[in-house]
């Protein structure tokens, strides 16, 4: 079976990126990073991907101006660079730009985003201060299609890190993001493979192949 494309958009150090690229490498591993692209120049995930032989491109979102026209501007030549390399999904990973709906619809059911909670607790920013601030005993990750809600989109799949008395939101950060560079790549194996399906604003997991829809909507 041909490997499913993707393309990674980043916005700073590319840690995920990085995950994503170890377990492409594994010979059984059904997809392959064909682009990735930075909104910002000089991302250290950037060099992650050269190192890896695959394509970069930056697009930065501070030359196209401010307000919904620079916006709407640096939407449209994302949406044209991506088109080049036909993605299969596009990853965000650390992407720091909120999207339009417009752009979401353009990648609806192919656009995956990784959050540091477990949503749909602790929607947005500054996740883990406001996760040790409310007292949680359970912190995570999860993995879920993006879409004109932020962080609201359907799950793929969590994990679930337990947070210490004595955590603070630097360590229990570390944490979760250990389990992201875990989750990420086996939510993106899932979907590849046929194991994970979206089907009516649900995703649909399956144990092995009997037990997927014969004609999913």
């Amino acid at each position: 079976m041909a490997r499913k494309k993707l393309a990674v958009l980043i916005s700073g150090r590319g840690s995920n990126l990085q995950s994503l690229i170890d377990a492409a490498r594994s010979p059984d591993y059904p997809a392959q990073i064909a682009l990735v692209i930075s909104n910002r120049p000089g991302a250290p995930g950037l060099e992650h991907a050269r190192r890896a032989g695959i394509s970069t491109v930056t697009i930065d979102h501070e030359t196209f101006g401010k307000g919904a026209a620079g916006k709407s501007k640096f939407e449209a030549e994302l949406s044209d660079t991506l088109a080049q390399s036909e993605p299969d999904f596009v990853c965000l990973a650390g992407f720091m730009r909120m999207l339009s709906p417009d752009f979401v619809a353009r990648y609806d059911g192919r656009l995956l985003n990784i959050h540091p909670s477990l949503l749909p607790a602790f929607k947005g920013l500054n996740t883990h201060e406001a996760m040790i601030a409310a007292g949680v005993r359970i912190a995570g990750c999860t993995v879920h299609f993006v879409t004109a809600d932020t962080d609201a989109g359907p799950i793929v799949d969590q994990a679930a890190v337990p947070v210490h008395s004595d955590d603070t939101a630097q360590s229990l950060a570390a944490r979760i993001l250990a389990e992201e560079h875990k989750l990420y790549p086996a939510c993106v194996r899932l979907l590849c493979e046929g194991q994970a399906q979206l089907i009516d604003g649900r995703v649909l997991l399956h144990k092995n192949a009997e037990e997927k829809p014969s004609n999913p909507a």
